[in-house]
C-alpha cells in the first residue's frame, strides 16, 4: 500500500550524513525521491558504494558544477514539491540552484537546508563534523564519564537527530503551509542548533539547580546507581534504568536483597556505594543469565546489545524491527502508520535512473550527447 507522503516529489542533492539519511527518512515514507549523485568520488575518505541510506531513490548522476548540470537540477526543482541540500552557505546560490533560482520556477515548493553552523554567523563558512556541532551545542560536555574525555555517541545526534529529524519536520510543516497557501518556504535546519534543541530538559534542570553541569553526576548521565551500565561476568553489560521506587523495588526483590540493606538510590550521598553493591551483583552472572532473569519483570534490565546481536531478540523480531536490504539486516523504516506500512525500497546504483530521468525531462538524444561530452553526465 502506497506510503503516507505518497505523492510528494522530492529532489535529493548530493551530500553525505544527514541529508540521505533524511532523503531515506521520506522515502520510506513513501515520498518519491530522486537523488542526485555525483559523477565521481570526491575523494574525500567519506565517500561509500550506495547502501541503506540511499534505499528507495532513483538515482540520476550529475555534474552540477557543470551549468548544463545546474540546468538538469533546476528542471527537476520544477516537478518537485521538495528540495533538500547539504552545501556550505552560497555553494548552491553559485551553482545557480539556489533558493532564489529554485523559488523563481516553483514557487510552492520548499527548500530544506542542512547544515552544520546554520546560514549565517561567524562560523557559517567553516567546515565541521558532528563531534564538533555537537560539542558547541553544549550537549557533548554530558556524555562520558566523570574527569575523563567526553565521548561522542557516533554521530547520532547532531547529523540525524538535530539534523534529519529536525529538517524532516521543518519540511513537513513546510508542506502543510504550501498545499494551503500555494507558498513554498526555505528552512535553515543547523546541526548545531539542533543538537541543542535536543537538551532542553537538561537545561531546565539546570535552571531550577536540579542538573549539575558536569558528566556522570546527574539523574540520567550514568551518575545515578540506578541509571547506568553494569558489567557482567562475561564481560559485557546490561543497563539498568529502574528510577521509579517501584522499580527500584521490583530491582532489588529479584536480586534477592532486602531493600533496607541496600544502600539508598535517592540519597546522593550513597551513590557510590549503591553502584559499587549493583556492580558486584551484577558481575556474578553473565549478561545473559540477568536478561533472562529480568526479562518478564518490571525492573527495567536490559542486555547492552551490539549491533549485530539486536536484530536477534525476541522482541525486535517480534516487531520487525529489522529488515534484510541487499544482505544486510538494516532497521525497518518508522514510526508505523494504521492501514499502511512504510517499506524499505531497494537500493539504486549510482546513475541507474539516469536515461528515465532524462527521458522525462523531455532531453533529446543530441542535447543528451552534448552533456555527456561535457562531462555534465556519465
Amino acid at each position: 500500500m502506497a506510503g503516507p507522503l505518497d505523492g510528494v516529489r522530492v529532489l535529493e542533492l548530493p551530500a553525505i550524513g544527514p541529508v540521505p539519511f533524511l532523503g531515506m527518512f521520506l522515502a520510506d515514507l513513501g515520498a518519491t525521491v530522486i537523488k542526485i549523485d555525483r559523477l565521481t568520488a570526491t575523494g574525500n575518505g567519506l565517500d561509500h558504494p550506495p547502501g541503506a541510506l540511499e534505499r528507495g531513490r532513483r538515482s540520476i548522476a550529475v555534474d552540477l558544477r557543470e551549468p548544463g548540470g545546474a540546468q538538469i537540477a533546476l528542471r527537476l526543482a520544477e516537478r518537485s514539491d521538495v528540495l533538500i541540500e547539504g552545501f556550505r552557505p552560497g555553494v548552491a546560490e553559485r551553482l545557480g540552484i539556489g533558493p532564489e533560482a529554485v523559488l523563481e520556477r516553483n514557487p510552492s515548493l520548499v527548500y530544506g537546508r542542512m547544515t552544520g553552523w546554520g546560514q549565517d554567523g561567524p562560523l557559517a563558512p567553516r567546515a565541521g563534523h558532528d563531534i564538533t556541532y555537537l560539542a558547541l551545542s553544549g550537549a557533548l560536555h554530558g556524555i562520558g564519564e566523570h574527569d575523563r574525555r567526553p565521548i561522542p555517541p557516533v554521530n547520532y545526534l547532531a547529523d540525524f537527530g538535530g539534523g534529519s529529524l529536525v529538517l524532516a519536520a521543518g519540511i513537513l510543516a513546510g508542506l502543510v503551509h504550501a498545499r494551503s497557501t500555494g507558498e513554498g518556504r526555505v528552512i535553515d535546519a543547523a546541526m548545531t542548533a539542533g543538537a541543542a534543541y535536543l537538551t532542553t530538559m537538561t537545561r531546565q534542570l539546570l535552571g531550577t539547580g536540579d542538573w549539575i553541569d558536569e558528566p556522570e553526576r546527574n539523574l540520567l548521565d550514568g551518575g545515578a546507581p540506578n541509571y547506568r551500565c553494569y558489567r557482567c561476568s562475561d564481560g559485557r553489560y546490561v543497563a539498568v534504568g529502574a528510577l521509579e521506587p517501584k522499580f527500584w523495588a521490583e530491582l532489588i526483590r529479584i536480586l534477592g536483597q532486602d531493600p533496607v540493606q541496600v544502600p539508598d538510590p535517592y540519597d546522593e550521598a550513597q551513590w557510590a556505594s549503591c553502584a559499587d553493591w549493583l556492580a558486584g551483583r551484577f558481575a556474578t552472572r553473565s549478561r545473559d543469565e540477568w536478561a533472562a532473569i529480568f526479562a518478564d519483570t518490571d525492573a527495567c534490565v536490559a542486555p547492552v546489545l551490539s549491533l549485530t546481536e539486536a536484530p536477534q531478540h525476541p522482541h525486535n523480531r517480534a516487531r520487525q524491527s529489522f529488515v534484510e536490504l541487499d544482505g544486510s539486516e538494516v532497521a525497518a523504516p518508522v514510526p508505523r502508520f494504521s492501514r499502511t506500512t512504510p517499506a524499505a525500497g531497494p537500493v539504486p546504483a549510482t546513475g541507474a535512473d539516469t536515461e528515465a530521468i532524462l527521458d522525462e525531462l523531455g532531453i533529446s538524444a543530441d542535447e543528451r550527447q552534448r552533456l555527456r561530452s561535457g562531462g555534465v553526465i556519465g
